[in-house]
C-alpha cells in the first residue's frame, strides 16, 4: 500500500507529472539506451522505439498505476500490471533490471520537472515505482515457476517441422523442440516470443499467438509480413518470411498471454480483426476439444476473402460446435457479398445471449468499437477481455 504521506504528494504532483510523463518516458528511454545499448538491440522492438508507440504506452501504465494508488491507496493493483508481467515473462526480463530502470526514470523524472522534484515528491514517486516494480516481480516470478524456469531463463530451441503459406502476407509455422524435452503446457489464447538474429547481429523478440489448441502434438504460429504503413517494415516478421524454412532452429520462450478462456460452459463471443484471429482460432479448437455446449458467436472483420489469414480453419471449427455460429464482415468483398457484411463490424443484427463473456484481438479501434457495442448490448464490463499486439496502446489512450 502507498503511504498516506506519499499518497498526498503523488495526488498533488499528478497533474505535473501526468502533462510531463511524454517527455519523461522519452528522456527515460534516451538515457537508458545510451548507458545500455545492448538493451535496444537484443530486447526492446526497435521498430516500437522508432514509432514512440513503446514510450505512450509506458506513459499510460505508470500514470494509470499511479491514478489507482492514490484513489485506493490501501490496495496494490496487481490485476492492471498482469498483461505487463505475462509480457516482460516471454521477454526473459529478470529482477535485477528493475534497479537500472529506477535510475534512469529517475533522473529522466528529475531532469524534466527541475525543481519541483524536491526530495518530499522524489521520495513519494520512488515508492509508486518500487510498488509497480515489487508486484511486476512477484507476478513474474509465479510466472517462471509455473513453467519451471529461472527468472530470465525462458528460451530453448524450436525446429520448424512444417511452414504453410496462408496468404500473400500470412504463414504458419509448425514447431517442434529441437532439444528433445517436452513441448510446455499452454492455454488457448496465449503467444510465445520469438527471438531471431538480423543481418546486423541485433537479437530481436517478437510476440505470436499460439495457434493451435493445447492437446496439439507440435506448437503452431502464423506471422503476418508487417509492410510499411505507419511505421517501418516489421524487422522480425519480414526475417521469418524470408528466411525461415523446414528444419531452420529458433529460439522460442515458453508460452505466457492472459488472454485465456476459463473453464465455465458459458455463452461466448470471439472477435477479432485481421491477423488478431490467431488466438481466437486456438480457443476455438480448444473449445471443440473440451465439448463445448453454449452458444459461441464469432465476428471477424478483415480486407477482402482474400486477406482473411486461417478462414477455413474459423469455419471448420465452428461447424463443429455445439451452438456455434460465424460472422465476417469485408471492406472489399468478392462476387455477391452481403452489404450489410460489408466494411465495419456492426453487432446491431447480431443476437447477443445474456451472460455472454467476449474476448476481443484485434487493432486498437476495432476493439474498442466492438467493446462500445457489446456495452449497449448490456454486457458487463468485466466479461469483456482483450489482447492487443505490441505495446498496449489501450491506457495510453485513455
Amino acid at each position: 500500500m502507498l503511504s498516506q504521506k506519499s499518497a498526498d504528494t503523488v495526488r498533488a504532483t499528478l497533474p505535473a507529472v501526468g502533462a510531463a510523463i511524454g517527455s519523461i518516458t522519452d528522456l527515460f528511454y534516451r538515457k537508458l539506451f545510451e548507458a545500455h545499448p545492448e538493451l535496444l538491440r537484443h530486447m526492446f522492438n526497435r521498430g516500437n522505439q522508432a514509432a514512440g508507440v513503446q514510450r505512450q504506452a509506458l506513459a499510460g501504465a505508470v500514470a494509470a498505476f499511479a491514478t489507482a494508488l492514490v484513489e485506493r491507496p490501501d490496495v496494490r493493483p496487481d490485476a492492471m500490471l498482469s498483461r505487463i508481467a505475462h509480457k516482460h515473462a516471454s521477454l526473459g526480463v529478470s529482477p535485477a533490471q528493475y534497479p537500472l530502470v529506477h535510475r534512469h526514470l529517475s533522473a529522466a523524472i528529475a531532469d524534466v520537472l527541475g525543481d519541483a522534484v524536491t526530495e518530499e515528491v522524489a521520495a513519494a514517486w520512488d515508492e509508486v515505482y518500487w510498488l509497480m516494480a515489487g508486484a511486476l516481480i512477484e507476478i513474474e516470478r509465479r510466472l517462471y515457476a509455473e513453467q519451471g524456469v529461472l527468472a530470465g531463463g525462458t528460451w530453448r530451441p524450436w525446429e520448424v517441422a512444417e511452414r504453410i503459406q496462408e496468404t500473400a502476407d500470412v504463414v504458419t509455422f509448425r514447431l517442434r523442440p529441437a532439444d528433445g524435452r517436452p513441448a510446455p503446457a499452454f492455454k488457448a489464447g496465449q503467444y510465445v516470443s520469438v527471438q531471431v538474429e538480423l543481418a546486423d547481429g541485433a537479437r530481436q523478440i517478437r510476440q505470436y499467438s499460439l495457434t493451435n489448441p493445447p492437446g496439439a502434438t507440435v506448437r503452431s504460429i502464423t506471422v503476418k509480413h508487417v509492410r510499411g504503413g505507419t511505421g517501418p517494415d516489421g524487422e522480425v516478421s519480414g526475417h521469418l518470411h524470408e528466411h525461415l524454412r523446414e528444419g531452420d532452429v529458433i529460439s522460442v520462450s515458453a508460452p505466457y498471454g492472459d488472454l485465456v478462456l476459463d473453464a465455465r460452459d458459458a455463452p461466448l463471443l470471439l472477435a477479432s480483426a485481421g491477423i488478431g484471429c490467431t488466438p481466437i482460432v486456438a480457443m476455438l479448437g480448444d473449445l471443440v476439444d473440451r465439448g463445448h455446449q453454449a452458444p459461441v458467436i464469432t465476428v471477424h472483420a478483415d480486407r477482402s476473402p482474400a486477406d482473411h489469414a486461417l478462414r477455413a480453419d474459423q469455419e471448420r471449427l465452428v461447424t463443429k460446435l455445439a451452438q456455434g455460429s460465424a460472422h465476417v464482415w469485408y471492406e472489399r468483398p468478392e462476387d455477391d457479398w452481403p452489404a450489410e457484411r460489408t466494411g465495419l463490424v456492426d453487432l446491431s443484427g447480431v443476437e447477443i445471449p445474456e451472460g455472454v463473456r467476449a474476448y476481443l484481438c484485434g487493432p486498437l479501434g476495432f476493439m474498442r468499437s466492438v467493446r462500445a457495442q457489446l456495452l449497449e448490448h448490456g454486457v458487463r464490463p468485466s466479461d469483456i477481455h482483450y489482447e492487443v499486439f505490441g505495446p498496449d496502446m489501450w491506457l495510453a489512450q485513455s
